[in-house]
């Protein structure tokens, strides 16, 4: 999202002199622990809120020279402005499966905000503000990995969310953070979800909370509560060294009154954005959950919208082979577009939904490159979602039962496919035959998504047509096409 004047404190307070809205500051995440799912299966799923063009990608497993380096950090073009630096790679990184997008001023392309790798490690980000105190003393120019640096990394080297957990909390502690005013990251495995919250200040301080089996939780923003101040010495909770002593140091907590460290309270913004409490309070009724209610959360018009770049769903569980580990992915917001089943052994993404020209950073400045000709001939998923979008949202109360009745079932029967899917890839691994196993689960998921394309284009075919007839094209009356504002399209109803 390109930076202008920001606000902070559930957008109200003003530091610094300028207005700091976060970066993704409608992205969200949900978790289910798995004595709360249908099958026993970790739950998990979201979003990030950007502006730009997203597309996905599979990224091998790949060995590093001794030597080899990466570069983190952002810009002095960021609002919060960095230098980059230089930081080893890791010997060996995994394979993972990401949505990229390429905007947000300051912070080079491409950006994730996670995904799920080999080891069946899920990652999502969500922005978690931290108070005005620290955003103000932050360095200028602040170094050290940002939020997508650290995602990225966790994908390539966690073998384990609580492994992702230490891995970021300990880059954090060597190098520091480049924030753009407070972060948090969820990560999820079979077994287990943390929550992980890093703060402006450059300071280095961080906190992370285990999440068990009997464990809900919805990120919007990334929220700690109460933890003990010796956290350090339990299980379920790690972070900086610092963390208590700052606090204390600061005056912003006093360890001989009697009080509880909560941590949102004492670090962060206490503005939760609607319906956060609703959601979990919501799920928790419907316990046990199915994979089906999660995607339906994730829709949720109320949270997905036009800002929602993306849908991600995960149910982890065991899988007899890495290449089997699933996630369930919507091109664009999922309140209109269906999710698509991705293994990690796909070899490839069908070029629909790859990376294309539309909302992409800079490409609107020169012309297309002859190697990009048929990648770029192609349709473009997120374009045709976001069309589907944007008429069904003109008229939600006419037109969103229909898309999202339309898109459950097709769901619906693709998750009925799925035990016949793993039978078929886990014969083939099980004969020798591995090559055969990806080329399969490629194809299927290359189908899946050509299915999903034609009943878009069927869906926006009628829906645009109904517009036209019902209540005719409406032209606008600005000439601003767009800008940075809260005031984003959905399809919310009067009753929602």
């Amino acid at each position: 999202m390109p930076c202008k004047q920001f606000c902070l404190m559930s957008l109200s307070a003003i530091c610094l002199g300028l207005i700091w809205v976060p970066a993704g500051s409608a992205s969200y995440a949900i978790y289910v622990g798995k004595n709360l799912t249908n099958d026993g299966s970790v739950l998990i799923g979201g979003s990030g809120d950007e502006v730009s063009s997203h597309w996905l990608e599979v990224v091998p497993a790949a060995s590093h020279a001794p030597d080899a380096s990466i570069t983190v950090g952002v810009t002095r073009e960021a609002f919060m402005p960095g230098e980059f630096i230089q930081i080893p790679q890791a010997p060996e990184t995994y394979r993972y499966l990401t949505m990229n997008y390429s905007e947000y001023e300051g912070f080079p392309p491409p950006l994730t905000n996670g995904g799920l790798n080999e080891y069946n490690v899920v990652g999502r980000d969500v922005w978690s503000p931290s108070r005005p105190e620290l955003v103000a003393m932050t360095p200028n120019p602040q170094t050290g990995p940002q939020y997508s640096d650290l995602s990225r990394i966790a994908m390539e080297r966690a073998k384990s969310a609580r492994e992702a957990v230490q891995i970021v909390g300990a880059l954090i502690d060597q190098y520091g953070y480049s924030t753009y005013g407070g972060n948090s990251h969820f990560f999820a495995d079979e077994r287990e979800g943390w929550v992980l919250i890093n703060f402006a200040g450059g300071q280095r301080l961080w906190i992370a909370e285990r999440l068990g089996p009997d464990d809900l939780r919805m990120s919007y923003p990334g929220y700690i509560g109460e933890i003990p101040l010796d956290f350090q010495q339990s299980d379920d909770f790690m972070g900086s060294a610092n963390f208590i002593d700052f606090a204390v140091a600061q005056g912003w907590f006093d360890v001989g009154s009697g009080d509880a460290f909560n941590v949102t309270k004492v670090y962060g913004v206490e503005a939760e954005r609607y319906p956060r409490s609703a959601m979990e309070a919501e799920l928790r009724a419907a316990v046990p959950i199915d994979l089906t209610a999660m995607m339906q959360a994730v829709r949720d018009p109320r949270i997905a919208k036009d800002s929602t770049g993306y849908g991600q769903v995960a149910a982890l569980k065991p899988n007899a082979y890495p290449e089997l580990n699933l996630l369930w992915i919507a091109p664009t917001g999922s309140v209109t577009a269906p999710f698509i089943p991705y293994r990690i052994g796909v070899q490839s993404i069908a070029p629909q939904f790859g990376k294309h020209r539309y909302l992409t950073k800079g490409e609107a400045a020169g012309f297309l490159l002859e190697d990009w000709q048929i990648q770029e001939a192609t349709e473009f998923a997120g374009r045709t979602f976001k069309r589907l979008m944007y008429f069904t949202c003109d008229h939600p109360e006419q037109f969103l039962p229909e898309v999202t009745d339309a898109l459950t079932a097709f769901e619906a029967r693709l998750i009925a496919e799925q035990d016949t899917v793993v039978e078929i890839a886990a014969t083939l691994f099980k004969a020798g035959k591995d090559d055969l196993a990806k080329d399969y689960l490629t194809q299927y998921s290359a189908d899946a998504a050509g299915a999903g394309l034609r009943l878009g284009n069927a869906l926006l075919a009628s829906i645009e047509a109904r517009t036209e007839v019902l209540y005719g094209y409406r032209a606008p009356e600005g000439e601003v096409v767009s800008e940075l504002t809260y005031d984003r399209i959905s399809c919310q109803t009067t009753s929602d």
